[in-house]
C-alpha cells in the first residue's frame, strides 16, 4: 500500500501543485462545494483510483470497493476547501455554471464515461454554447480552473489516500 501512495505521489507531486495561499471564507468554500457537485467529483475520485497502481487485484479490488461506495456528498465536503484555497469565488461560480449547462454536461460524459481514445476528444459546441464559451468571465474563469487543475487533481488523490487509510 505505501509503494502505491508513494509512486503515485512523486507523479503527482511532478507536476506543478499550486501552494494554499490564504483561508477562504464561507462563500469562496460553498463556491467550490457547487463546483465539486456540478463537476461530479466523486467520478471524479473513481478515476483516480482507477488510475492507480496497486500491489495486487485484491488491494484494487479493496480501494475500488470504497471509493465505490463513498457517498457523493462526502466528496463535495472534504473537497471544497482545498479547492476554495485554489480557485476565487468568481471561478467556482462560472465553472459551475459551465458544468450545469448542456454543452459542460457533455463535456463531462465524454470525460467520465468514455471508451479510451489516442487523443482528447470533445464534443462539439452548437451555435449558442460557442457563443457562451467566448464570454470574457468564462474566460477568465477557464484560464484559471486549467492553470489549477493538475492541483485540483493532487487534492483528488489526497483525499484518496485518506479514505484508503480510513480517515
Amino acid at each position: 500500500m505505501k509503494s502505491f501512495v508513494a509512486v503515485l505521489l512523486a507523479g503527482l507531486l511532478a507536476g506543478s501543485v499550486h501552494a494554499a495561499t490564504a483561508n477562504p471564507d464561507a462563500a469562496q468554500v460553498k463556491a467550490a462545494h457547487d463546483l465539486m457537485a456540478a463537476m461530479q467529483a466523486e467520478k471524479m475520485m473513481r478515476m483516480t483510483a482507477g488510475m492507480s497502481r496497486y500491489a495486487s487485484p485484491a488491494q484494487r479490488k479493496e480501494v475500488m470497493d470504497k471509493v465505490i461506495n463513498l457517498q457523493p456528498e462526502l466528496v463535495y465536503n472534504r473537497l471544497a476547501l482545498p479547492v476554495a484555497r485554489l480557485l476565487s469565488t468568481e471561478t467556482s461560480t462560472e465553472m459551475t455554471s459551465f458544468y450545469q449547462s448542456s454543452y459542460g454536461k457533455k463535456v463531462l460524459q465524454q470525460t467520465y464515461n468514455s471508451a479510451a481514445s489516442l487523443g482528447p476528444s470533445v464534443p462539439t459546441p452548437t451555435a449558442a454554447e460557442k457563443a457562451a464559451l467566448k464570454k470574457p468571465a468564462y474566460l477568465k474563469a477557464e484560464k484559471e480552473f486549467k492553470a489549477n487543475e493538475q492541483a485540483i487533481n493532487h487534492e483528488t488523490f489526497v483525499l484518496l489516500k485518506q479514505i484508503i487509510n480510513g480517515k
